[in-house]
């Protein structure tokens, strides 16, 4: 009896010794075979991420079926490459069209440079100062279009300064009436005479308003209006309006694009380069409203809504 006993408590001690390591063991590797296979998604997500970082943004990452935080991570992914892969293209885009339009004014400086220089005893040059001058003031304005545009594609908040839009409208309807120019125009102002205010960058929203009346002067007929208004959607209504030819229904958007024109518009010497709506809408965007082409009894009309601040400061 003392001998069983004797051996069943060294059978029990050696047990006790041997049998928990083992089962640390077993334990061990199945966790790591869970884990495995659990972190195998993330592995081939990551691997395909990495081809295409090196290679092409036109591939997405695979989309486990488990419907799990995995499957939310691959989609997240997916999401972030296809806003990557539309940067890269407006990239794209915008440099060749920036190239195109820097290139144009500088061919002609140099050309009108280069006959002036060739034939000194010939050359009218106060004809080809005034020439080169008109280039150069060209280039700085696209420069200066194409410097604000990065800033706003930077996405910095505009500011919280209070605005008054009423006012803006009614200060930019003087100064255009008293501009100098080869037609008569009738510049017409129906902003409140009280403040209608909204919260932001007093410059970018004076640059937006600008714009739009530039445009509209551009191509009105006899008439251009600006009208302020608040609505009762909780908005500032801003529309600026001309009786010129009108925007067509199937261009209204393609003219908000970086250098988008109308095709009739390139030929006109006073055409702009085709980032003044293309920025103005960028400000609306960035103060948390919309721009568009509405539709007008006659030439185009462009409707800006703006938040107005709320109780308390928020917008």
């Amino acid at each position: 009896m003392g001998e069983n006993v004797a051996g069943y408590e060294s059978t029990l001690g050696w047990g006790m010794f041997v049998w928990p390591p083992v089962a640390a063991a077993l334990l061990a590797v199945a966790a790591w075979a869970t884990a495995g296979r659990a972190l195998r998604p993330v592995e081939a997500i990551r691997r395909e991420l990495e081809d295409i970082t090196a290679r092409s943004l036109d591939r997405r990452v695979p989309v486990p079926a488990s419907g799990d935080e995995i499957t939310r991570l691959a989609l997240t992914t997916n999401a972030i490459l296809d806003r990557l892969e539309n940067a890269a293209e407006l990239q794209r885009r915008f440099v060749a069209d920036a190239s195109h339009e820097l290139r144009s004014p500088l061919t002609a400086l140099r050309t009108s440079l280069e006959a002036a220089l060739a034939h000194p005893e010939e050359a009218d040059w106060p004809a080809a100062v005034r020439s080169a001058l008109d280039d150069v003031v060209r280039l700085q304005l696209l420069s200066e279009d194409l410097l604000l545009l990065a800033r706003l594609d930077g996405g910095v908040p505009p500011g919280e300064a209070v605005v008054d839009l009423a006012g803006l409208a009614h200060d930019l309807a003087e100064e255009y009436r008293h501009r100098r120019r080869e037609r008569p125009l009738r510049i017409r102002c129906s902003a409140a005479e009280e403040p209608v205010t909204v919260r932001g960058s007093a410059v970018q929203l004076e640059r937006l308003l600008r714009n739009l009346l530039d445009n509209a002067c551009r191509y009105a007929d006899t008439a251009v209006g600006i009208t302020v208004r608040p609505d009762s959607s909780g908005a500032v209504v801003v529309e600026v309006s001309d009786d010129g030819p009108g925007i067509p229904v199937p261009a209204r958007e393609h003219v908000f694009e970086r250098f988008g024109r109308l095709e009739d518009a390139r030929t006109r010497s006073a055409g702009g380069a085709g980032l003044g709506l293309a920025i103005s809408r960028e400000i609306a965007l960035l103060h948390g409203g919309t721009l568009h082409f509405a539709d007008a009894e006659r030439g185009a009309r462009a409707v800006g809504r703006l938040p107005v601040p709320r109780v308390g400061g928020a917008v």
